[in-house]
């Protein structure tokens, strides 16, 4: 019987500590941290597949497009959602391959460009809502979306982001290689950015879109469509709280589908922060029974799978 396997979703703004941490070796010294609490679960007995966020590296690469426009052609969304796959990818493979080798364990790791089906018609492209890139007050963004046609919006109070269309994902397209790779003991980056959104023509074709997929759901279909045992998502607290900041707030060590669902429904998970997390976890254990899911902080992953800490949803 082969190992288990697990999905970690690794946000994008994992990578960028703070507005004074954004070089590229900032961002790779955070995936060096990352790459420790990965290589305990492989270490434990786990097949990985590592998902990441790229929100922020997106809108670095669109906004350097943009102040070059005039002098090389601008790239396209689906262009820098590759671009990020690609250079994040590197990052993790070249951080995780070094420290598999360093504990003295002997594990093939490759990044995979992946695709993410969308509907053409989905009702997202009409309202764009997905936030990208930095953060900036509300005074840049305001002219931004006046000079440059952006949408915008504020994001957890964290100030405002550029926003685009984020549409349902339907199915991960390299899905089953990855699987089979994580099967054989890969240790596999995969599903960059939610994917690289695409849509299928009349002729059965696939073509790029300008939308970006939510890594969160995208990490939920791909855990459900390679039969995953666990997805685990990584955030920035050890446990989500009901009543988060009263006094009455309760930590939440294991729920139900339906106590989340209620809790959700409820308004307890901020809505553009662990409201998707929560949801993308019921997505995952409604489609995989047996399967379950646990948020946690990196630096706790290892205590979580030993059932010391986290937030589990189990299917």
């Amino acid at each position: 019987m082969s190992d288990p396997i697990v999905v970690v979703a690794v946000g994008g703004n994992a990578l960028i500590r703070d507005d004074q941490h954004t070089a590229l070796s900032d961002q790779y010294a955070a995936v060096c941290a990352t790459a420790t609490h990965v290589v305990d679960m492989v270490a434990a007995g786990w097949n990985v597949v590592v998902t990441h966020g790229n929100g922020p590296q997106v809108g670095f690469i669109l906004r350097r497009s943009e102040i070059a426009d005039g002098q090389v052609p601008t790239v396209p969304i689906r262009y820098a959602v590759g671009d990020t796959q690609g250079a994040i990818g590197f990052m993790f493979q070249n951080a995780l391959g070094n420290e598999l080798r360093n504990r003295g364990i002997v594990k093939p790791v490759v990044a995979l460009v992946t695709q993410t089906l969308v509907d053409r018609d989905d009702p997202a492209f009409a309202h764009p809502d997905k936030p990208i890139g930095s953060f900036m007050k509300e005074g840049v963004a305001r002219h931004f979306a006046r000079e440059l046609g952006w949408s915008i919006m504020q994001d957890s109070n964290r100030g405002w982001r550029r926003c685009i269309a984020s549409p349902q994902p339907l199915r991960i397209v390299e899905a089953p290689i990855i699987g089979k790779l994580a099967r054989q003991g890969v240790l596999v980056i995969a599903c960059g950015g939610g994917g690289i959104a695409v849509r299928e023509t009349g002729s059965g074709e696939l073509e790029g879109v300008e939308a970006v997929v939510d890594k969160d759901r995208a990490s939920a279909l791909l855990a459900i469509e390679m039969d995953a045992d666990l997805l685990m998502i990584p955030t920035g607290v050890e446990r989500v709280a009901i009543r988060f900041g009263r006094p009455d707030q309760q930590w939440l060590d294991r729920i139900s589908i339906e106590q989340a669902k209620r809790y959700a429904a409820e308004g307890e998970f901020g809505e553009g922060s662990m409201r998707p997390k929560i949801e993308s976890l019921l997505t995952y254990v409604i489609g995989r029974p047996g399967g379950r899911g646990v948020i946690t902080n990196p630096e706790s992953i290892a205590r979580a799978l030993r059932g010391e800490t986290g937030t589990w949803i189990d299917g």
